[in-house]
């Protein structure tokens, strides 16, 4: 009788073995980053069949067949209309840094969109300006409101955006509201959502996710996207959710979150508007055509002198996109760098860039929240501290609340500002907005936000790390193992 308990088990070894082994040289041909690679195989290889489930669920970038056609048949429009673009675009470089060309060139390159002069950029850096400059621009719209983000989160001024949006509707100006699926889940099903639509403001949730979807698309990719643009002449982006810190995960212990933003006036609200639509013409299931009377995509004159270039990144807007214009970058620094973002879990390469620039003599400074939303994401970031203070790096810990801005300053003469975290899911996974901003001016208020920053952190220095016991450091290891995957 005991050899038949042998069978069930041995085909159960079996297949383990099998699904083990046939993962593996998947995740091998695939010949992405060496870290990412090792990531899912220690997944794979230690956990029997719940690393192959895990696997399949999160690691590969499967948006589905439908989601795909449709991106496929409207690019031949938009290709059109950005060559139209450049066409009419005549960005003068003198008294730019020469560092700005060649990263112009690559993202016009990789991505087909140019620098856009003539910009008025406005830094908004607390939430209740942003909010009070946002309505009263709905309440002056004519044509559009377009609003994309990953969070909304009722409460306090959000709600005040809310009553807005309404008012704009019953003048009868288009209102249209693209919300990532996972990070707003709890607004669509509140009874705010349902007065919104019921006043005709479409909402629609980008990258629709469940447990069905699961098994045909990958359902942690999402769009981690702030874009607003009011009548296609108006814009906003940068890393605030449409949420009001006072009302917005209080019992995380966290503190407030700190975010920038920037309101945009000039031509380069023409390429937001279309980024906008383009997205919602993906999950609405329309085609351009059927966009264009209502799309508010139009030439903006000039509002300012700033040199702006904007840079959708994510799934389908080529491989290793950001990632590569960050390292662009951080090499392109001759004298000062400094970067602030909530998630640090870079990879080798930035890691690199970081310490090469520290060891030529750039002053490289990366300024993090002292307390983390994720235990796993702040384990990860410590274990490379030693190295990058060791290089010459500056590592600041804001106590300030959760410092969320996404932000990068070059030689106070240019800088990055956007919705991208310095981690391997904004890198590769996220549908993420960027704005590359060529402008003396702008990069020096932006210098003074970082500085105010400083003066509400302390240095992590070497003493402080080696203090650490055997176990933190343990912990901070294996949350390196799958770095990442975060």
């Amino acid at each position: 009788m005991e050899s038949y308990y042998w069978i069930p088990t041995g085909m159960i070894l079996i297949a383990d073995l099998t699904i083990r082994i046939g993962l593996s040289i998947r995740v091998i041909m695939r010949k992405r980053a060496a870290s990412v690679t090792l990531a899912w195989l220690v997944v794979i290889l230690l956990l029997p069949f719940v690393g192959a489930f895990i696997y399949l669920l999160f690691g590969e970038n499967r948006l589905g067949e439908h989601r795909a056609a449709r991106a496929a048949a409207d690019l031949e429009i938009i290709t059109r209309w950005a060559d139209s673009l450049r066409r009419r675009t005549r960005v003068e470089w003198e008294g730019v840094n020469p560092e700005c060309q060649p990263l112009h060139r690559q993202i016009d390159t990789i991505i087909g969109i140019p620098t856009m002069p003539g910009n008025r950029l406005d830094l908004i850096t607390s939430p209740a300006d942003f909010f009070r400059s946002l309505i009263a621009d709905i309440d002056n719209a004519r044509s559009s409101c377009f609003l994309e983000f990953y969070i909304w989160n009722e409460g306090g001024m959000a709600d005040q955006v809310v009553e807005a949006l309404i008012r704009a509707r019953r003048r009868g100006v288009t209102c249209r509201v693209l919300l990532d699926s996972i990070g707003s889940k709890d607004f669509f099903f509140s009874p705010t959502c349902q007065r919104m639509r019921r006043h005709g403001i479409k909402i629609i949730e980008a990258l629709p996710a469940g447990l069905i979807r699961a098994l045909f698309v990958r359902i942690d990719l999402r769009n981690h996207r702030k874009i607003v643009t009011i009548d296609g002449r108006i814009g906003y982006s940068g890393s605030q959710n449409l949420v009001d810190p006072r009302y917005f995960k209080q019992d995380q212990g966290v503190g407030q979150w700190i975010d920038t933003m920037v309101r945009v006036e000039g031509p380069v609200v023409e390429i937001m508007t279309a980024s906008f639509i383009y997205d919602w013409l993906l999950e609405s299931r329309k085609s351009m055509q059927e966009l264009t009377e209502s799309s508010d995509i139009h030439p903006v004159p000039p509002g300012g002198r700033a040199l702006v270039q904007l840079v959708p990144s994510g799934p389908g807007y080529g491989e290793d996109t950001i990632h590569n214009l960050l390292l662009t970058t951080i090499y392109a620094a001759r004298e000062e760098l400094v970067l602030t973002t909530p998630y640090f879990v870079p990879d080798n390469a930035i890691l690199a860039a970081l310490k090469s620039a520290a060891q030529r003599g750039v002053e490289v400074i990366i300024i993090l929240p002292a307390k983390n939303d994720s235990r796993l994401v702040q384990y990860a970031s410590r274990a490379h501290f030693d190295q990058l203070i060791e290089a010459g790096v500056k590592i600041m810990a804001f106590s300030g609340g959760l410092l969320h801005a996404k932000t990068i300053t070059v030689d106070r003469d240019f800088c990055l500002i956007g919705s991208v975290n310095l981690d391997m899911r904004s890198f590769w996974l996220n549908f993420e907005m960027t704005l590359f901003v060529y402008d003396k001016e702008f990069t020096v208020r932006l210098c003074d936000v970082q500085r105010g920053y400083l003066r509400q952190a302390r240095q992590i220095r070497r003493t402080e790390l080696s203090d650490r016991s055997a176990g933190q450091r343990f912990l901070e290891n294996c949350a390196l193992l799958v770095g990442p995957l975060l």
